[in-house]
């Protein structure tokens, strides 16, 4: 499997879905997970209608150093989108080459994976394309979310890693 040497150049993440579906959450933890890493990390929030169950996305980016918080259309890496429904509108962000990380991709999961937790496994996809170490992400997770919150979310994560 090849990752994103983040270390080497910058790396930019759209993370985007519905209000209430914790795309702002999980840009929180992808953030901190990379300035875990000792990395530069930028990051930008859109949350239009987000409180009635509207659009939301949110830029990451990182690397050895970040000017703006803002990725142009057509220039991320990774496209994170929690809502199979945001796949298409939010399409024009990722990049020639870049990847997608659905919901989709977690289709085969064992088990019922809660719906507040599909973002957490979502981020576990996208960490096995960084080189981001896992107890990062995993300390990521317990600083961003209560401690209630802890062990569905750890578990969540790791299923998106086996998924990957």
């Amino acid at each position: 499997m090849v990752t994103e040497k983040t270390a080497d150049r910058v790396v930019n993440v759209v993370i985007a879905g519905l209000g209430g579906q914790g795309v702002v959450k999980a840009s929180d933890i992808l953030a901190d997970a990379a300035f875990r890493q000792g990395l530069d990390v930028k990051k930008s929030e859109l949350h239009g209608m987000s409180q009635r169950g509207g659009s939301v996305s949110s830029d990451v980016r990182f690397g050895p150093k970040v000017d703006s918080p803002m990725i142009s259309p057509g220039q991320a890496d990774f496209l994170v989108v929690v809502a199979a429904d945001q796949v298409d509108v939010n399409r024009p962000a990722l990049k020639a080459g870049g990847m997608l990380i659905s919901p989709e991709l977690l289709a085969g999961a064992p088990g019922k994976l809660p719906a507040k937790s599909v973002n957490v496994a979502l981020l576990g996809l996208l960490s096995r394309r960084l080189d981001i170490p896992v107890e990062h992400w995993e300390a990521a997770i317990r600083a961003n979310l209560a401690e209630k919150h802890h062990r569905l979310n750890l578990e969540a994560f790791q299923l998106g890693r086996q998924m990957a």
